[in-house]
């Protein structure tokens, strides 16, 4: 698969919400924290037109019993695909594209709280989301455009900036609310 970023879309905050509705609609009576994480977030920096969705609850369990309940939405689970206490979903619009990336995690695990500093550390300080704006640019320029070189590529800057992120977050009055 081919990687394309486009600039900042200020629709996809409304696509997040819509979106959101439908999976806590099919989700019920599961409570489920939904929140927009991903490129897609944060203003200003080119993106894969993709809609990444932090998910959290209670019990992973839970959630496995009732994932069947996402398909009709277009969801297929892939199960933790890769990491450890993760549930990973995708959804594909009518032309076979991937649209959509929902990430489930139990509400205040580590994963829920290092996408969630990742993407508001990123939204508070704008030059570094530029910075990472501008790798993602260079890897498509310079690099095969295939998902794996892509994502091999990010992976410094994301694991540096995450650690960053998650110190930060700590000082951060309400972060793990």
């Amino acid at each position: 698969m081919d990687v394309h970023l486009c600039p900042h879309d200020p629709t996809w905050a409304a696509q997040f919400s819509a979106e959101a509705d439908c999976i806590k609609a099919a989700l019920t009576p599961l409570p489920i924290r939904l929140t927009h994480i991903g490129s897609t977030s944060i203003p200003n920096i080119f993106s894969k037109p993709i809609i990444d969705i932090l998910g959290e609850v209670a019990n992973l369990e839970m959630l496995d019993l009732a994932s069947e309940t996402l398909a009709p939405l277009g969801y297929s689970a892939k199960g933790a695909f890769g990491i450890p206490g993760r549930r990973y979903f995708s959804k594909s619009d009518e032309s076979g594209i991937r649209s959509h990336h929902l990430h489930v995690f139990e509400s205040g695990s580590e994963g829920a709280l290092r996408h969630r500093a990742f993407r508001d550390y990123l939204c508070a300080f704008p030059k570094i989301a530029a910075e990472y704006s501008a790798l993602k640019l260079q890897l498509i320029k310079n690099q095969p455009t295939d998902w794996d070189s892509y994502m091999d590529g990010k992976d410094p800057f994301i694991k540096r900036t995450e650690q960053d992120a998650l110190a930060w977050a700590q000082t951060v009055q309400d972060f793990r609310a």
